[in-house]
């Protein structure tokens, strides 16, 4: 398994601690969340390269046989959000360890919840497996939003380490 990449220049690691502080997820209306299946790969390889832009996953090609074959990957694991279109609105890709890879959300769906409803209902699946934490990794300067979304749900720093 290939080393993850070191933390870039004002990326931090953030954490939630799965306790009491649960909430149920709230779905927007319109958007309904479901189970990821084979054949959304290629729409959530295409999410994820508009949304993040860096070119960092490569062509569909590389990137699917890289994420199938890594020992962290579940299906079940992979929330997908469909909007009242019947498109892909939004994603989180998690890895087994309790980790959020992946969180993205599509500019048509932004600022209406779809985020928040996504980390709440990984909190609550990574729960039920018995972790007793999440984590994830995010840029403070790239995407402050998303800072503001993960401190908002309880989440706090911790060590790269840790």
């Amino acid at each position: 398994m290939p080393e993850p990449r070191p933390p870039a220049l004002n990326d931090i690691r953030l954490r939630k601690i799965l306790d009491e502080t649960l909430v149920p997820p709230h779905w927007p209306d319109g958007f309904v969340m479901r189970s990821f299946e084979p054949g959304d790969a290629p729409a959530l390889h295409a999410l994820l390269t508009e949304v993040f832009d860096d070119g960092a996953d490569g062509p569909f090609d590389e990137w699917w046989p890289r994420i199938a074959d890594d020992p962290e990957f579940d299906p079940a694991l992979c929330f997908l959000v469909i909007d009242a279109k019947g498109r892909l609105a939004a994603a989180a890709l998690c890895w087994t360890r309790a980790f959020v890879k992946d969180l993205a959300v599509h500019p048509e769906a932004r600022g209406k919840g779809v985020a928040e409803a996504l980390m709440w209902h990984a909190f609550a699946v990574f729960r039920e497996r018995g972790a007793d934490h999440v984590d994830l990794k995010t840029n403070t300067v790239e995407n402050p939003a998303a800072v503001r979304l993960y401190e908002r749900l309880g989440m706090m720093p911790v060590a790269w380490e840790g």
